[in-house]
């Protein structure tokens, strides 16, 4: 995707949280790129912390609908945060992640730091780690392994449980920090 795509792609998230309050919403770009179906997470961070993520891990919908949506749902739907002010937007970091198909993993030899996201489905839960979190953390893969487990909420090895599925998946992840002048 090139840098003024991404730009739009923020830009739109942007203004669908600012239409919370305005009641006008975003008007979705008709670019072809657009109009793919991914899976997509927005991420908010104020002051170098998290404010808010969340998305959608399959494609369900196109790009553009997917960035209105998870905006919106990051800025006041995550039930680890409150919902974000008005006062507060002007100073959140907006990150965006268009996800891959999800590949399962067959070997863990396969999942490599800092490309793979992982996805976790077993019968007692499931998890999403995006490809950021273990460099972001510094975690090798068996730290990697063990989080993913614990996102959903499993013991550290879960992901070799009988009935369990792991998968891994790329992302292209862009935020505003990137267009920084």
């Amino acid at each position: 995707m090139t840098s003024e795509l991404k730009q739009e792609l923020l830009q739109l998230a942007r203004q669908s949280i600012a239409g919370h309050w305005t009641r006008h919403k975003p008007q979705r770009p008709e670019e072809p790129e657009f109009l793919k179906k991914r899976g997509v997470f927005v991420s908010l961070h104020s002051q170098g912390e998290l404010r808010g993520c969340i998305g959608y891990i399959q494609p369900y919908k196109n790009i553009a609908d997917s960035v209105i949506e998870m905006a919106q749902a990051a800025a006041f739907q995550d039930p680890r945060f409150t919902a974000l002010s008005e006062k507060e937007l002007d100073d959140v970091d907006i990150e965006i992640s268009v996800l891959s198909e999800m590949t399962p993993v067959l070997n863990t030899s396969e999942i490599k730091i800092g490309r793979d996201g992982l996805y976790i489905k077993h019968p007692r839960g499931s998890g999403l780690l995006l490809p950021q979190v273990p460099t972001e953390w510094n975690w090798d893969l068996k730290t990697f392994l063990k989080q993913i487990c614990r996102k959903a909420g499993l013991h550290d090895e879960a992901w070799k449980d009988e009935g369990a599925q792991l998968y891994r998946f790329e992302a292209e992840v862009f935020g505003d920090a990137d267009f920084l002048p």
